[in-house]
């Protein structure tokens, strides 16, 4: 039997990578929605509550995504097992059943950290009063830690069965949850308390609750997911399934920990310089955020599409979803710094009245970190990628060593020397998060380009 050749490999690949990416990327915008509308209906009651939430959601935050970087081992290894076999349901039930108990087991430790975060900013430096405030914050965003970290899974679960877009459907669903509740408990419509702070966090609770239980039904209800049996005898462990996923999913923990936590130390070192510059480097970090969701978005397409390939054992597949994917992601990037050089005072206005006199300040200095976020954009999207490309191939080990010493290492102690002993300030140590990117961008795609000769590719 004649094999039949595809004429046009990049093009099929390409178009494979946008039909996954997509819905992804825009499940990633809308989840970064939810957080910008937290901040939107915060930011109006003032700088010092806006402050507080920063700081609590630096710690949440940075919790949380190490979480789901734990549980993130799940794409690659459900994309190789479809890859080696297309419906492999007992392996693929195995990796999902096992990904929900680290949700657990380790969201509760998430949680127990949420529980001391007045102590653990107090430890900081940060000033009492907002410390004490984001404390109260955190006591009721804490018990959303379990229900956000079990939703990505099945996010995960969805995706790459190829119904990304139930993830897409519903994040939007949970966008309008979100809106109507901090509506409703922030300023205390419809006959509700104005709880202020403590009303959007729990508003961020009832939207992790409501999405979770919208995957429990779709996957209920939709035939193709729904002969994996995922719920079907969930108690029942699986050993060797559960130490593959901590011995690929620690690595991506910590290097999620490590990007994620350079942008939390950066709030820190913030809240030490002065309020204004904690605010506004929350504004513009908000917005370079939304930005990243896009490749983000990329990457995650790129792991299950190298991973599939991966466990297909086609080697110069993998590497044209890699590349495809490195492509898009640095188009779009390219983009929004243009966006970002030419109308910073426009994308502030999402956030905050740029015209108001009493937020000159805070503006002002917003536009000015803008200016060197737009600087690391493309790098930014290329780490991205290529981290996701790498995992793809179940490499996490050395990116996680890249990604440690390249943002602590030089990124971290650049933004204190350039932040605290030069008369940059706020400026300084957001050009030491630029660094900290720049270099690990380079050495993640240079591994990447050195796959083959690194022994990362099927034999």
């Amino acid at each position: 039997m004649t094999r039949v050749t595809d004429p046009h490999p990049w093009r099929t690949e390409l178009r494979a990578a946008l039909q996954l990416a997509v819905p992804l990327a825009a499940t990633n915008l809308l989840q970064m929605l939810i957080h910008a509308i937290d901040v939107i209906f915060i930011a109006r009651l003032g700088d010092q509550p806006l402050a507080a939430s920063s700081l609590g959601i630096a710690i949440f935050g940075l919790t949380m995504w190490a979480m789901t970087g734990l549980t993130g081992a799940c794409a690659p290894l459900i994309a190789a097992e479809l890859g080696r076999r297309r419906h492999s349901v007992r392996e693929v039930r195995r990796t999902v059943r096992m990904g929900l108990w680290v949700s657990v087991l380790f969201g509760l430790v998430g949680m127990a950290i949420g529980f001391a975060g007045e102590a653990i900013l107090l430890a900081t430096g940060q000033d009492q009063r907002i410390a004490a405030m984001s404390g109260d914050f955190l006591a009721i965003l804490s018990w959303s830690m379990i229900p956000m970290i079990m939703a990505s899974v099945f996010r995960i679960f969805v995706a790459a069965l190829g119904r990304p877009g139930y993830a897409t459907a519903i994040t939007l669903l949970a966008l309008g949850t979100n809106l109507l509740g901090n509506w409703i408990l922030v300023f205390g419509n419809l006959g509700a308390p104005a709880l202020g702070l403590e009303g959007s966090a729990l508003s961020s609770l009832i939207t992790s609750l409501a999405m979770l239980a919208a995957y429990v039904v779709v996957i209920g209800l939709d035939r193709q997911l729904r002969r994996y049996r995922i719920f079907g005898r969930w108690w029942r462990p699986e050993w060797q399934r559960l130490r593959q996923i901590m011995v690929i999913g620690t690595p991506i923990a910590l290097t999620v920990l490590a990007e994620a936590g350079l942008f939390s130390g950066a709030a820190l070192l913030m809240g030490r310089i002065g309020e204004s510059e904690l605010a506004a480097h929350t504004l513009a970090l908000n917005l370079a955020a939304l930005a990243f969701q896009i490749p983000f978005g990329i990457a995650q397409a790129a792991t299950i599409r190298v991973g599939f390939h991966f466990g297909a054992g086609d080697r110069a597949a993998a590497g044209r979803a890699g590349w495809s994917a490195m492509a898009l992601s640095v188009a779009f990037m390219g983009t929004t710094a243009t966006a970002m050089l030419a109308a910073p005072h426009l994308i502030l206005r999402l956030y905050v009245d740029t015209e108001d006199a009493k937020n000159a300040v805070m503006v002002g200095l917003a536009v000015q970190y803008l200016m060197v976020a737009a600087a690391f954009q493309l790098f930014d999207g290329a780490q991205a990628v290529a981290a996701g490309a790498l995992r793809g191939l179940q490499d996490t080990r050395t990116p996680m060593v890249i990604a440690v010493l390249g943002y602590w290492a030089i990124g971290f102690v650049t933004a204190i020397g350039l932040g605290f002993y030069s008369a940059l300030q706020g400026v300084g140590v957001w050009l030491g998060l630029a660094v900290g990117l720049v270099v690990v961008a380079g050495l993640l795609s240079w591994r990447w380009h050195r796959r083959e000769r690194l022994g990362l590719l099927p034999v």
